[in-house]
């Protein structure tokens, strides 16, 4: 049933019904969105918001994966408002530029998980990827390799929602109706042993299949036209998969193989995710190209960046002697308030301690979410560092997932509302990705209330809640 342009949810009111009139969300079911309104939130402090009517949650998600140091930290106002006050805006096209953003860069190329690392600005981790698109084809254009173009990512990745990220994203909500993806962009089998592994088999074997896989591609489109792999250190959007050990090693002797470069894509998992700086480190991952965003600013302003090594830099200004202008940049690339922030916040995480405490919080998260195995509509507990799923099954035994329609998921994440702590269901996965300042009081408090709405949405299940 089709509804009119103006039917608001008849319980709407203030924000909610004049949201509903005016604002498109991203990533939202349209139609529901229509009928129940936003859940809108009014303030937020450390590890928690509240929403108009004045109720506090804690939130799970670090916002979309990204506040890393949690809410209202007074350091990253007051750096924003002197950098408003000097110098609020200017850009680095035409060679121009700025000491916030070469001070960003400066600190980048430190810390970079590669060696002699060259920054390229933007504003959002699907520019970051889309960037690292335009420059492989560039860069393969400059060294005469014009067929060398294919990129391959993974079935269930997600790398952004523009035209070129939302074609290397692997799930099926970005590319229906869009017409993605686009030419020239492969998927490869997701790295899940729960989901995707062969009966018996082992998680070294399913590495090890997984590794063939990738090579019988490079195989058949034919290794002059594959310009790279991307991929997350550990998947997120996709449901928290974290590959098996030894994957990234044989994925790698398949890359070198055929002079594939790998994308890191740390855009969730840079900058303590996993509990080292980048997620790289956590999983020996050796990337040739870096994008990063999200916890870049802890997300108080909008930024990100793609780290590239000096050798494929100097091509590029090789290529300029020939080709004039790089045509390729955007309006807010390295803005100094961003930068300025983003700065600040990289310092914050080091005098903070931020990376150890992911460490160990995360250590005790990890064990803490483990003790949900058992519960009988749980089939795997899975994550690494600060990054945590829980996957929901209808059997345990046969892993038989819910069907599609009986919005099992959609229920579980409005019960962890109802509870005070916001997570988010992706399919009948929930994530768990919260602050990297949280404590284990706070890992307590999350999975206590995770539990009674685990144990709710089984009590509904038990009822037939859901059921057509």
């Amino acid at each position: 049933m089709s509804l009119p342009a103006t039917a608001a949810s008849p319980t709407a009111t203030g924000i909610a019904a004049r949201d509903i009139e005016t604002v498109l969300h991203p990533t939202t079911h349209l139609a529901d969105h229509r009928r129940n309104g936003p859940f809108v939130v009014a303030r937020a402090e450390g590890i928690r918001v509240w929403d108009e009517q004045g109720r506090e949650y804690i939130e799970g998600l670090a916002g979309l994966w990204c506040t890393a140091l949690g809410y209202g930290v007074e350091e990253l106002a007051e750096v924003a408002a002197e950098q408003m006050r000097d110098l609020s805006y200017t850009h680095l096209f035409a060679g121009k530029s700025h000491e916030p953003a070469v001070a960003l860069a400066e600190k980048l190329r430190e810390m970079a998980p590669i060696a002699y690392a060259k920054t390229f600005f933007g504003v959002s981790g699907s520019d970051a990827n889309e960037t690292q698109i335009k420059l492989a084809w560039y860069y393969n254009n400059a060294l005469g390799r014009t067929e060398k173009k294919k990129i391959i990512s993974r079935r269930r990745a997600y790398h952004g929602s523009t035209l070129g990220a939302g074609s290397l994203t692997g799930l099926p909500t970005f590319h229906k109706s869009f017409d993605l993806p686009l030419p020239g962009i492969l998927h490869v089998t997701c790295p899940h042993h729960y989901r995707e592994a062969e009966p018996g088999e082992t998680e070294d074997e399913f590495a090890e299949r997984l590794a063939r896989e990738l090579d019988d591609l490079i195989h058949a489109e034919g290794p002059e036209t594959v310009a790279a792999f991307i991929a997350e250190p550990v998947l997120g959007a996709g449901g928290v998969v974290v590959p098996p050990r030894g994957y990234y090693e044989r994925i790698q002797a398949v890359l070198d193989e055929h002079e594939v470069a790998l994308i890191d894509d740390e855009v969730i998992c840079g900058f303590g995710r996993l509990g080292t700086r980048f997620g790289a480190e956590a999983v020996g991952m050796k990337p040739a190209t870096v994008s990063l965003a999200k916890a870049l600013s802890s997300a108080y302003l909008p930024i990100s960046a793609v780290l590239a090594p000096d050798s494929m830099v100097d091509v590029l200004v090789e290529a300029g002697e020939r080709w004039g202008v790089f045509g390729h940049g955007y309006t807010y690339a390295g803005h100094p308030v961003c930068a300025a922030v983003a700065l600040r916040a990289l310092e914050l995480m080091e005098e903070r301690d931020v990376y150890g405490n992911a460490a160990r919080v995360g250590n005790y998260f990890q064990e803490r979410l483990a003790r949900f195995d058992d519960h009988p509509l749980v089939g795997e507990t899975r994550g690494m560092g600060m990054i945590g799923a829980c996957e929901l099954v209808e059997d345990k035994e046969s892993r038989a997932a819910f069907a599609p329609e009986r919005g099992v998921g959609a229920h579980m994440e409005r019960r962890c509302l109802e509870h005070g702590v916001i997570l988010r269901a992706l399919g009948d996965t929930v994530a768990f990705c919260p602050p990297l300042v949280v404590t284990e009081s706070d890992i307590d408090e999350i999975l206590e209330r995770f539990g009674r709405a685990l144990d709710d949405t089984l009590a509904w299940i038990e009822a037939g809640g859901g059921a057509s």
